[in-house]
């Protein structure tokens, strides 16, 4: 898995995956929409750097839903503050906003850091955490749903999988079966999220697939995935929303005709912000 570009509003939007030459962005107000709890610690691991979250929170809203954003980046790189260079900067956060949602925008541990299970061990951290201070922060963590891309999207599905009390998930071009990805693809080099190459580490693969944690409990899902990615093929959302709606859940596969990873080669990525927008507040 690799990572598409990466935009944010004071850096350019054709920076490429390492992001070892990058300043994160700065903070700043969100001008007339609401504010930013920036940079709020929401779980601390001995061993490792503090773990942060961005809260924005629309303005003038009573107690708003939560959506969790979790980036990208193969789970090797990536940041709360950074978008596909895809989409244009800081859209989704604000179309959220826009839409009368609160968005808390997480980082968690990435493969240099830690191996599976941290990564979804930090999302059931960060999603614990708003359902502890949502009072404080003025918005409301019982109604909560998670998003992600690509890595995140993975991350997203774990979360609303095995956290208790997601209402829904939208993923984008997620892997869900890494199993089944193997034997698709025949790629079964080093992992390093995984802590080695995903044949030697048969339970661990199992329990690091969205897929296996699938129940009739799911929240509902939204997938979205371009047909021509070529770094996460489309069979892993067309096989994660059969799984779901074989167990009852309600599950939605959105397809995006000629589009790679990151939707690259797509001409209307803001109607697929707006449509899992929309999928989210029509939920939570």
């Amino acid at each position: 898995m690799t990572q598409c570009r990466v935009s944010a509003a004071a850096s350019s939007s054709s920076a490429r995956s390492s992001g070892a030459d990058r300043t994160p962005p700065p903070y700043g107000p969100i001008y007339d929409r609401g504010v930013i709890h920036g940079q709020l610690v929401y779980s601390i691991v001995e061993g490792f750097r503090p773990l942060l979250l961005d809260l924005h929170v629309p303005d003038g809203a009573d107690r708003p839903p939560v959506v969790v954003w979790i980036h990208g980046g193969a789970f090797r790189n990536g940041d709360r503050r950074w978008l596909p260079g895809t989409l244009p900067p800081d859209s989704v956060f604000d179309r959220l906003l826009d839409a009368g949602l609160a968005c808390a925008s997480i980082d968690y541990r990435l493969s240099g850091e830690a191996i599976w299970p941290a990564q979804g061990d930090d999302v059931r951290a960060a999603i614990s955490f708003l359902r502890a201070t949502d009072r404080e922060y003025g918005v409301d963590a019982t109604r909560l749903g998670t998003w992600g891309e690509s890595a995140g999207g993975h991350l997203a599905l774990m979360g609303g999988l095995t956290a208790p009390g997601v209402s829904a998930v939208v993923a984008w071009y997620p892997v869900t079966d890494i199993v089944a990805g193997v034997a698709e693809t025949g790629d079964d080099s080093e992992s390093p999220w995984l802590g080695g190459r995903p044949s030697t580490l048969p339970e661990l693969i199992v329990d690091a697939s969205p897929i296996t944690h699938v129940t009739s409990a799911a929240p509902p899902c939204l997938f979205v995935h371009g047909d021509a990615d070529e770094v996460v093929p489309v069979s892993q959302s067309v096989r994660m929303h059969a799984r779901l709606t074989e167990v009852g859940v309600e599950s939605t596969l959105r397809i995006v005709p000629g589009a790679d990873h990151c939707f690259e080669g797509y001409d209307d990525i803001p109607a697929l912000i707006d449509e899992s927008v929309d999928y989210l507040r029509a939920r939570l």
